[in-house]
C-alpha cells in the first residue's frame, strides 16, 4: 500500500515546524516566513549517512591532544589569527557574509595556499566544490588570484550524494563548500536553500568531516537583516563562525569571529579587496588615519578596541547652519542615538547652538563602531566644525561622555596609548579616572579631563565659539 505524504510548514528564518501555515512566526515573530515542505518519512530520513560516533574511554586514555595544537597554517597571518593560531583536523569553519563581500574568493586563496607546495612542505590536498560556478568560471578567478597547484582540485555540484562521493575518491586534506544554499539533498522534497535542506546538507557534511578528519570550511550568504540565511541551529553545528562586515563600495572588509571551539572569539582580520583578491592590512590604524586633513576643522582622531586589536580612527563633522525648521541628523559609522545624545550634552552643558545646525558625522574608511569611547572624539569634532578651529593632527582623543557633560573612563587604555605612541602622537587626550592605568614610561603626553568643555578646549588653542 502506497503511503500518503504528508506536508509540513517550516519557518525560513528559525526552523519552527507547524502543521498548518501560520502567518506569524511564534518561535522568532518573522511575518510571512512559513513555506510548506514535504515530510520525508522515518525511513528514508537519513540513509546511509556517514557516524562519527566513538567508543566510551576514560579521559586518561585517550590521547592524540597533540592534534589541537598542531596547527595547519593558512599563510594568511590575519586569518590564522582569527582562527587562534591556524586550522585543526576535523575542523568545520562557516563563514557568512553578503553577496560579493568576499567570501569565495578568501576560500579560494586559502585553498590556493594549502595546496602549494611551497607554503606546506608538500602541499596538502584539497577539494573545492562549487554549487554556484562552473569549472571554467573557477579556473578564470583561479588564474585572477595567481593560484597554480596541482593540488587543488575543482568540482562544480549541487547534490550531496555526488560530493561525498568525489571525497571519498579525493580523500582531501581540506573540503570547500560554496556555498551551503545550494547543496541539497535528492531525498528532501523541499527546494535548496530550504530550512530542512540547509540543516540537513550540514548535518551529513559535519558528519563526513568528524568521520575523515577533513577540515570543512561551509560558505553561507546572509539575508538582508544581516543574518545567516537559514536555522540559527547552522551556527550551533560548525565549530567556528565568521562574518565578513563592510560598507557598500568600500575597499575594507573585517572578518569577525562569534564562535569558535579552539580559539578566542576576541579577533578581528581586517582585508582590503583589490582586483588580485583579498590582501591583509597588518597595520589598519596607519591606513585608517594616512588621508587625515592638516588644515581642516572638524577631524578628530580616536581610537577604539576591535576584538583585542586597537584601530585608529579618523571622525570628521560637519556643521552647518540651516534655514530650515528641522535641521539635518546625518550620522555613518556612529550609533545615531549616542550621537543625538552627544549633541544634546553640547548644547546644554556647554552652550553652543545646535537647533538650527545641521550635523553630519561620518567615520572614515566605512568603519562601523558602538564603541562609547569614541563619544568624547564625536563631541571635539562637532565643536570643531562649529567653531571652526583645527586640532592637532598629532593628539588623540579618547573617553566616554556622560549626560552631565563628565567625562567617563574606558578600557584598554594603556593598549590605546600604546597605539597611538606607535604611530608618532605627541598629545593623547584621556579622562582622569584613567590616570592611574597609564603606564609612567609611556612618551606620549598625556592630558587627563574631568568634562567636555575641558577636552575641547585641551584639542584647541583659542576659545573660538565656545563659551564656558
Amino acid at each position: 500500500m502506497k503511503t500518503k505524504e504528508k506536508f509540513q510548514f517550516i519557518c525560513q528564518e528559525c526552523g519552527y515546524e507547524s502543521t498548518k501555515w501560520l502567518g506569524r512566526c511564534p518561535d522568532c515573530g518573522k511575518w510571512n516566513s512559513f513555506v510548506e515542505e514535504r515530510k520525508v518519512p522515518t525511513s528514508k530520513q537519513r540513509p546511509n549517512i556517514t557516524s562519527f560516533s566513538s567508543p566510551v574511554k576514560k579521559i586518561n586514555e585517550i590521547s592524540g591532544i597533540q592534534s589541537i595544537k598542531n596547527r595547519y597554517k593558512t599563510y594568511i597571518s590575519e586569518f590564522d589569527n582569527l582562527l587562534g593560531g591556524g586550522l585543526v583536523d576535523g575542523q568545520m569553519v562557516l563563514i557568512g557574509g553578503e553577496p560579493g563581500i568576499g567570501k569565495s574568493t578568501l576560500l579560494l586563496q586559502i585553498a590556493g595556499h594549502l595546496s602549494s607546495s611551497a607554503n606546506s612542505g608538500g602541499g596538502l590536498t584539497c577539494l573545492y566544490v562549487s554549487g554556484e560556478e562552473s569549472l571554467e568560471q573557477l579556473k578564470m578567478r583561479a588564474q585572477r588570484l595567481k593560484i597554480e597547484s596541482g593540488n587543488l582540485f575543482l568540482a562544480s555540484e549541487t547534490l550531496l550524494s555526488e560530493i561525498i562521493s568525489k571525497v571519498k575518491d579525493v580523500k582531501p586534506k581540506f573540503l570547500f563548500i560554496d556555498s551551503i544554499q545550494t547543496m541539497y539533498r535528492d531525498d528532501i522534497g523541499s527546494a535548496p536553500g530550504s530550512v530542512s535542506q540547509i540543516r540537513e546538507t550540514t548535518a551529513e557534511l559535519l558528519s563526513v568531516s568528524k568521520s575523515m578528519s577533513i577540515t570543512t570550511f561551509v560558505c553561507g550568504h546572509v539575508t538582508k537583516e544581516g543574518t545567516l540565511a537559514g536555522p540559527r541551529i547552522l551556527e550551533h553545528i560548525v565549530d567556528t563562525v565568521l562574518y565578513f562586515s563592510s560598507e557598500q563600495h568600500h575597499i575594507y572588509r573585517l572578518l569577525r569571529c562569534f564562535k569558535n571551539r579552539f580559539g578566542s572569539t576576541n579577533e578581528v582580520g581586517i582585508f582590503e579587496m583589490l582586483e588580485e583578491g583579498l590582501k591583509e592590512v597588518k597595520n589598519p590604524s596607519e591606513l585608517f588615519i594616512s588621508e587625515k586633513p592638516t588644515n581642516a576643522s572638524g577631524s578628530v582622531i580616536t581610537c577604539i578596541i576591535e576584538g583585542i586589536r586597537p584601530i585608529l580612527l579618523e571622525i570628521q563633522a560637519l556643521v552647518s547652519s540651516t534655514p530650515m525648521p528641522v535641521p539635518r541628523r546625518q550620522f555613518s559609522g556612529l550609533d545615531y542615538n549616542r550621537v543625538i545624545i552627544i549633541a544634546a550634552v553640547l548644547e546644554k552643558r556647554l552652550g553652543i547652538r545646535l537647533s538650527n545646525q545641521d550635523i553630519f558625522v561620518n567615520v572614515v574608511g566605512g568603519i562601523k563602531t558602538r564603541e562609547p569611547s569614541s563619544d568624547l572624539a564625536v563631541a571635539c569634532a562637532i565643536a570643531s566644525a562649529f567653531g571652526n578651529f583645527k586640532t592637532s593632527a598629532k593628539t588623540g582623543i579618547i573617553g566616554e561622555v556622560g549626560l552631565t557633560g563628565e567625562v567617563r573612563a574606558v578600557t584598554h587604555i594603556s593598549q590605546r596609548l600604546a597605539e597611538f605612541e606607535k604611530l608618532g602622537f605627541e598629545k593623547c587626550i584621556i579622562p582622569k579616572v584613567n590616570l592611574k592605568g597609564v603606564r609612567t614610561k609611556s612618551k606620549i603626553k598625556v592630558v587627563p579631563v574631568d568634562t567636555v568643555f575641558e577636552a575641547i578646549t585641551a584639542s584647541k588653542n583659542v576659545k573660538s565659539k565656545i563659551e564656558n
